[in-house]
């Protein structure tokens, strides 16, 4: 495994885009974000483009189908899992497109799947129950999940020519440790998976994913405050996360960040509004706070050029086009700022 894929100052997005065209996704991505593209995600579009939907068209010997509640498992592949395959497909048709339009070979491209645990919050089994209340069921899951990476890894290589950065997306892993996902009744919680139990199916995949990519593992949680020391222990090389909802965060979690900065894990700091603010942004007004976090933490600025990479605070299918264009202008620009920061900051 490289350390590091991206060159120095490259910034990137976390994945989700708004629209419903992923041609024009994917050439606003390699034209704004030429360093670190990324594989839009285009959610817009319904069943099968979410996060949960895309991920379950990775599956292998295993499918899924849409009910009222969500995502089921499904006893053979129908509609809704060949849908989020051809969008996908699609997808990838327009990445290799904008690739091509734009020349050369990026440096490294980004993927984004659901992790193991929000997959598994995310779809039911037959009975209603989520897939992460059945071990035997999870531990399938995770296999056929790890097939699929493995599968559109490779695809996705073949296609761009480049090597190939697996973010996993774990929007309910803090539900998922503090027992705050619904049984099938709605009267009451799904028991909480203990911390080492979470963080040792993490470390399985992460390890899994090492071994077909040989690059770094960047896993994204949005929640206020994630579970970064876990997600260290369980072997992530960068943790992606809202810059924005920072403030007012203990002593404790800002300690956590600078232990996992001093530990060389890289962390992806959400600086940029996922969505119009609705009042002009300046460039130093998204970068400051990352600077001021370095020095209150001790560090040599230098280590946001070594160990970070700014992003839009989350994903961006809430954005207008024109709001997703200066948001991603904005984060390739800070990124510049990481490299070169001008001297009257």
């Amino acid at each position: 495994m490289t350390e590091r894929a991206w060159p120095a100052g490259a910034a990137t997005a976390i994945g989700s885009m708004p629209g419903t065209d992923p041609a024009e996704a994917s050439a606003v991505v390699f034209g704004e974000l030429p360093d670190f593209p990324h594989l839009p995600e285009l959610p817009a579009r319904g069943v099968g483009a979410d996060i949960l939907g895309r991920t379950a068209a990775l599956l292998v010997d295993l499918a899924v189908e849409v009910v009222p509640s969500g995502y089921r498992v499904a006893a053979r592949p129908g509609h809704e899992h060949r849908r989020g395959r051809d969008l996908l497909q699609w997808d990838l048709d327009a990445l290799q497109e904008a690739k091509e339009k734009a020349g050369g070979t990026p440096p490294v491209i980004k993927t984004q799947i659901a992790g193991p645990w929000t997959l598994a919050a995310g779809v039911e089994l037959p009975r209603g129950h989520r897939v992460l209340t059945d071990r035997g069921a999870l531990r399938d899951f995770t296999a056929s999940l790890l097939d699929g990476v493995a599968e559109h890894v490779r695809e996705l290589t073949a296609r761009t020519g480049a090597p190939v950065v697996v973010q996993l997306d774990e929007p309910s892993l803090p539900a998922v440790l503090a027992g705050g996902l619904s049984t099938p009744s709605g009267y009451g919680n799904v028991a909480a998976v203990a911390e080492p139990e979470a963080r040792d199916l993490l470390a399985t995949v992460i390890d899994s994913i090492h071994g077909v990519t040989g690059q770094p593992v960047v896993v994204h949680c949005c929640a206020p405050q994630p579970p970064i020391s876990l997600l260290r222990a369980a072997g992530a090389d960068a943790i992606a996360f809202d810059f924005t909802r920072l403030s007012g965060s203990s002593a404790a979690f800002l300690d956590e960040i600078g232990e996992a900065w001093d530990s060389g894990t890289v962390l992806f700091l959400g600086l940029v509004p996922a969505t119009d603010p609705g009042a002009p942004v300046a460039l130093r007004d998204v970068a400051a706070p990352a600077f001021k976090l370095v020095d209150r933490l001790g560090f040599n600025r230098d280590i946001l050029v070594e160990r970070a990479v700014p992003t839009p605070a989350c994903g961006m299918a809430g954005a207008t086009p024109e709001w997703m264009r200066t948001a991603l202008a904005l984060v390739r620009d800070v990124g510049k700022a990481f490299l070169e920061p001008p001297e009257t900051w």
